[in-house]
C-alpha cells in the first residue's frame, strides 16, 4: 500500500506555526515516509523549514490572486490524499476544497473563530482537549497519526547563531535574559514602565543585561522600556527569524506574555516566565512535547492573576489582570529560573 500524501495547511503566525508543530510531528511520527507538504505564507517558510517535519513547502500569499490560483493548480495536480486544515478559518479551508482534496480534515464548529467554516470538510473533529497544541494533535489522529503530537526538534542556522553570539559579544554580554515586551493585542502585554523596573532587578541583583525583542511598528514600546530601565541598559534586537532563534536559544530564559517569540523559546528548550492575563495559558500557554523519549519537559512559571477574566476579544488598553502581576513576583521567577541555569 503506497504512503499517504498530506496537504498541512497552517498559514501563519508565528505561535500558531510553533504550536502546530507537535500535531504535525505526531502526523511524521506514524507515517515517516509520508510526503507531507506545508501550505504557509512566505514569511514563514523558513520556520517551517526549521522543523524538518515537511517534506516539501509551498509558498502562497492570500491577497495574491495568482498565488491563490498557482496553489489550486499545483494541489489539483498533486493528489493529495488528504488535507488538514490546522487554522480553521475561510482562506485556510477553502484551498483544499477548490484543490479537489477528497478527504479535508478540520475542527467541528465548537473550535472554529468564522461561521460555517467547517461545510467545507468531510471530517470534522470535536476536541475535547484543552491546550490548541493537543486540539491539533486530534486532527492530526483523525488522518491515521497514532498519536496526535510527537516530540519537535527545531534547527538554528550555525551562521545566524554565530552572528547573534558575536554580536552581543559587542556589547560585553554573554549571559542574558531576554523581553519580549509586544503582544500583538495590546490587553496581552504587561506595561513596559514594569518591564523597564525588571530589567533593573535582573541587572543590579542577578548581574545579568537583558535584550529587547521587538518587531516592525514596536519601536515606541521598545523605547518606553529603555527608559524605565535607566541604567541597566537593555540592548533593542530586531533581527530576522533566523538571527531570532539563535537569540531565543542562547538565552538563560525569556519574560514574555502570549506571544510568537514565547512559545518559539519554549519549543527551542529555553525555559521562560510567560505573563498572561486574558488568554488562558491552559489553552495557549509554552507546550513542550519532550524529548526523543517522549518525556516531558518543564521549564515554564506561568504568571496570572487569579481574577483574570478569559477573553480573546483584540483589545488596545492593557487588560486589569496584567497591571495585577506584580515587578517583584515576576522577579522572583526569573532567579529561580537563573539559578536553576548556574
Amino acid at each position: 500500500m503506497p504512503e499517504p500524501r498530506f496537504l498541512v495547511v497552517r498559514l501563519g503566525s508565528l505561535g500558531d506555526i510553533v504550536q502546530t508543530f507537535p500535531a504535525v510531528a505526531g502526523l511524521r511520527q506514524s507515517f515517516p515516509e509520508a510526503e507531507i507538504v506545508w501550505l504557509t505564507h512566505p514569511r514563514w517558510k523558513s520556520l517551517v523549514e526549521s522543523s524538518g517535519l515537511a517534506t516539501d513547502i509551498w509558498e502562497m500569499e492570500t491577497r495574491s490572486y495568482d498565488s491563490l490560483r498557482r496553489t489550486i493548480r499545483q494541489t489539483r495536480k498533486k493528489r493529495f490524499s488528504a488535507a488538514i486544515d490546522y487554522q480553521g478559518l475561510w482562506k485556510s479551508a477553502a484551498l483544499p476544497f477548490f484543490g479537489g482534496v477528497p478527504r479535508r480534515i478540520g475542527f467541528s464548529s465548537q473550535a472554529i473563530r468564522e461561521f460555517g467554516v467547517p461545510i467545507l470538510y468531510t471530517d470534522r473533529v470535536r476536541c475535547t482537549h484543552t491546550h490548541i497544541s493537543e486540539q491539533n494533535g486530534k486532527l492530526s489522529q483523525r488522518a491515521g497519526a497514532r498519536n496526535g503530537v510527537g516530540p519537535v526538534t527545531i534547527s538554528v542556522p550555525s551562521l545566524q547563531e554565530a552572528f547573534v553570539l558575536q554580536l552581543l559579544r559587542g556589547f560585553s554580554i554573554d549571559r542574558y535574559v531576554v523581553l519580549s515586551p509586544a503582544g500583538g493585542w495590546r490587553s496581552k502585554c504587561w506595561p513596559p514602565d514594569r518591564y523597564g523596573a525588571l530589567c533593573q532587578k535582573i541587572c543590579g541583583v542577578l548581574g545579568l543585561r537583558c535584550v529587547l525583542n521587538y518587531g516592525p511598528g514596536e519601536d515606541d514600546l521598545v523605547a518606553a522600556v529603555q527608559a524605565a530601565s535607566g541604567k541597566a541598559e537593555p540592548v533593542p534586537y530586531n533581527g530576522s527569524l533566523g538571527q531570532l532563534m539563535a537569540l531565543l536559544r542562547n538565552a538563560v530564559c525569556i519574560v514574555g506574555g502570549d506571544t510568537g517569540p514565547l512559545h518559539l523559546a519554549a519549543a527551542l528548550g529555553t525555559p521562560s516566565v510567560a505573563l498572561f492575563g486574558p488568554t488562558d495559558p491552559s489553552r495557549n500557554g509554552p507546550y513542550r512535547t519532550g524529548d526523543r523519549s517522549g518525556v516531558a519537559i518543564r521549564n515554564d512559571i506561568v504568571l496570572r492573576s487569579p481574577n483574570a477574566v478569559t477573553t480573546y476579544k483584540r483589545r488596545e488598553q492593557i487588560d486589569p489582570s496584567m497591571l495585577e502581576i506584580e515587578v517583584e513576583a515576576v522577579f522572583d521567577a526569573v532567579r529561580r529560573q537563573v539559578e536553576a541555569r548556574a
